[in-house]
């Protein structure tokens, strides 16, 4: 059951990212395209719109527009993630860019596809993706010690994402279920 609903958190933020408004730039102009339900467009070369993170990404893979870079996570922005998150103490979590592991899980998908291709891009892969299990694995040490610290519930969790809450809150339930058959 912990496991279900730890899964659902993380598919329900990836439903929610993959819904939400997302900047993008026209590539090259486009008439009005009929989708399931709605329509977007019409797109002309140069200008700023606003759709579904999920239609962004199959025009993007028609080359008709392209995400807004300030949308995207990268190699750049990932370092100083994990620099912040080192310098906290164990009992502080610092706070992630909005969406940041449907974002995550997207970029290391791409550098993966485009790794085939190119060496440069395969660097690049396995270094975001080591940067990526450097941040998840000190996140991850600080919510299994929040979680087994009774009375930590307040400031300490307030940086937490909506995947990790789900994390924190069955770890917290396992480990609270444990101590009072222990004691």
């Amino acid at each position: 059951m912990a496991e279900k609903r730890i899964v659902s958190s993380i598919e329900d933020a990836d439903y929610l990212f993959e819904n939400k408004p997302s900047r993008v730039i026209a590539l090259r102009s486009s008439p009005k395209i009929e989708l399931a339900g709605f329509t977007v467009g019409p797109f002309e070369e140069g200008n700023e719109y606003e759709v579904r993170r999920w239609v962004a990404e199959r025009l993007e893979e028609e080359g008709i527009v392209r995400l807004r870079e300030d949308e995207e996570l990268s190699s750049s922005t990932l370092y100083p993630i994990l620099h912040r998150e080192r310098i906290q103490p164990l009992s502080s979590l610092s706070s992630l860019p909005e969406d940041f592991y449907p974002r995550l899980r997207r970029i290391l998908e791409s550098l993966k596809k485009a790794s085939r291709l190119s060496p440069d891009k395969m660097r690049e892969y396995e270094y975001v993706e080591n940067l990526s299990k450097d941040i998840v694995s000190c996140r991850l040490k600080k919510i299994v010690s929040l979680a087994s610290t009774p009375g930590q519930r307040s400031q300490a969790v307030r940086n937490l994402t909506p995947e990790e809450t789900a994390l924190y809150n069955e770890l917290s339930r396992i480990i609270n279920e444990w101590r009072s058959r222990i004691l």
